[in-house]
């Protein structure tokens, strides 16, 4: 459990960071960085995880290891996963971002922990009991509760359109860590292998697929020397870890656990962007994060060893 909680704090502090980054020139206050900056982070934020990895597992001379697991079938799935969670799913949620606005964006795409427990459950065959689906669902509507306060009276643009791509997140998301654990189960693709699969297919498709078709390669390329790039660097690194704890917690608690708990970066946002920016979050909103701390440890844990009498 402890590999799915550490993915979560890590995660929410990736997530202030990048909006650290976001804030900044040139990724802030002109036109053109409203059409293009979150495509073009999201790049460079997965171009840099795909740095990281590759000397991270240069340094421990593991870089034939990801050469011989994209040979293997497991490694096809891996990919496949990594075309659902990086740039089908979050090309999705961009969408859905520039269409309903990021508040109602995020209601709606964190219920992929809760597609993940389905998928799980039918093709991987973990389970979860009811309490623990009870505690997930309980975590999902404090991430809900959250992106409600938070929503404010934003202007919307393709209701539908937002609506479809908010979707896609979900299913992109959701079934990204089933189809890895499933890959996992070969010796051949282990947690560190499948993670650096992951992030180069990621980051390639983005660069070959998904800038040409937002025409965003020229905002991109202007905006890697600035010092903001740089910030995006340092989240990537962070982001990094991330994705290293949650696919060890993929690959020992099973998919549907580490997800819930990978959810609790919602939470641990709140507490970095106050550490870091100095934020001071509401009585609510500090409620939503104590529910959606609960409900994410609560739905990974076995309650009989948590609640078991000395």
């Amino acid at each position: 459990m402890k590999y799915g909680i550490t993915s979560g704090i890590l995660w929410g502090l990736d997530t202030v960071v990048l909006g650290i980054a976001l804030s900044m020139t040139p990724f802030f206050g002109t036109v053109e960085a409203l059409a293009f900056a979150a495509v073009a982070s999201s790049f460079l934020h997965d171009t840099f995880c795909a740095l990281w990895l590759f000397i991270y597992m240069g340094a421990k001379r593991r870089l034939g290891d990801t050469l011989r697991a994209l040979k293997t079938r497991s490694g096809l799935v891996v990919i496949a996963g990594a075309l659902l969670g990086g740039p089908i799913g979050m090309t999705g949620y961009l969408v859905a971002i520039n269409n309903i606005g990021p508040a109602y964006t995020a209601i709606i795409s964190a219920f992929y922990p809760a597609l993940g427990a389905f998928l799980s459950f039918v093709l991987l065959k973990e389970r979860m009991d009811a309490k623990q689906l009870i505690a997930l669902f309980v975590a999902l509507g404090g991430v809900m509760a959250m992106g409600y306060i938070s929503a404010g009276s934003s202007e919307m643009g393709n209701a539908a359109l937002g609506l479809g791509g908010a979707a896609l997140s979900v299913v992109g998301w959701g079934s990204e860590a089933v189809l890895c654990a499933w890959g996992m189960r070969d010796d051949a693709v282990d947690n560190e292998t499948a993670l650096q699969i992951r992030e180069t297919t990621s980051a390639l498709v983005y660069g070959i697929v998904v800038l040409p078709l937002f025409g965003a390669w020229t905002f991109t390329a202007s905006a890697v020397p600035s010092f903001a790039t740089s910030v995006i660097a340092l989240s990537a690194l962070a982001g990094t870890s991330s994705y290293l704890a949650y696919y060890k917690g993929i690959s020992t608690i099973g998919a549907a656990k580490a997800m819930a708990l990978n959810i609790s970066y919602s939470a641990w946002a709140v507490a970095f962007g106050f550490l870091l920016q100095g934020t001071v979050p509401t009585i609510a909103t500090i409620a939503c994060c104590i529910v959606i701390l609960a409900g994410t440890i609560l739905a990974a844990c076995d309650w009989n060893e948590l609640f078991q009498s000395k």
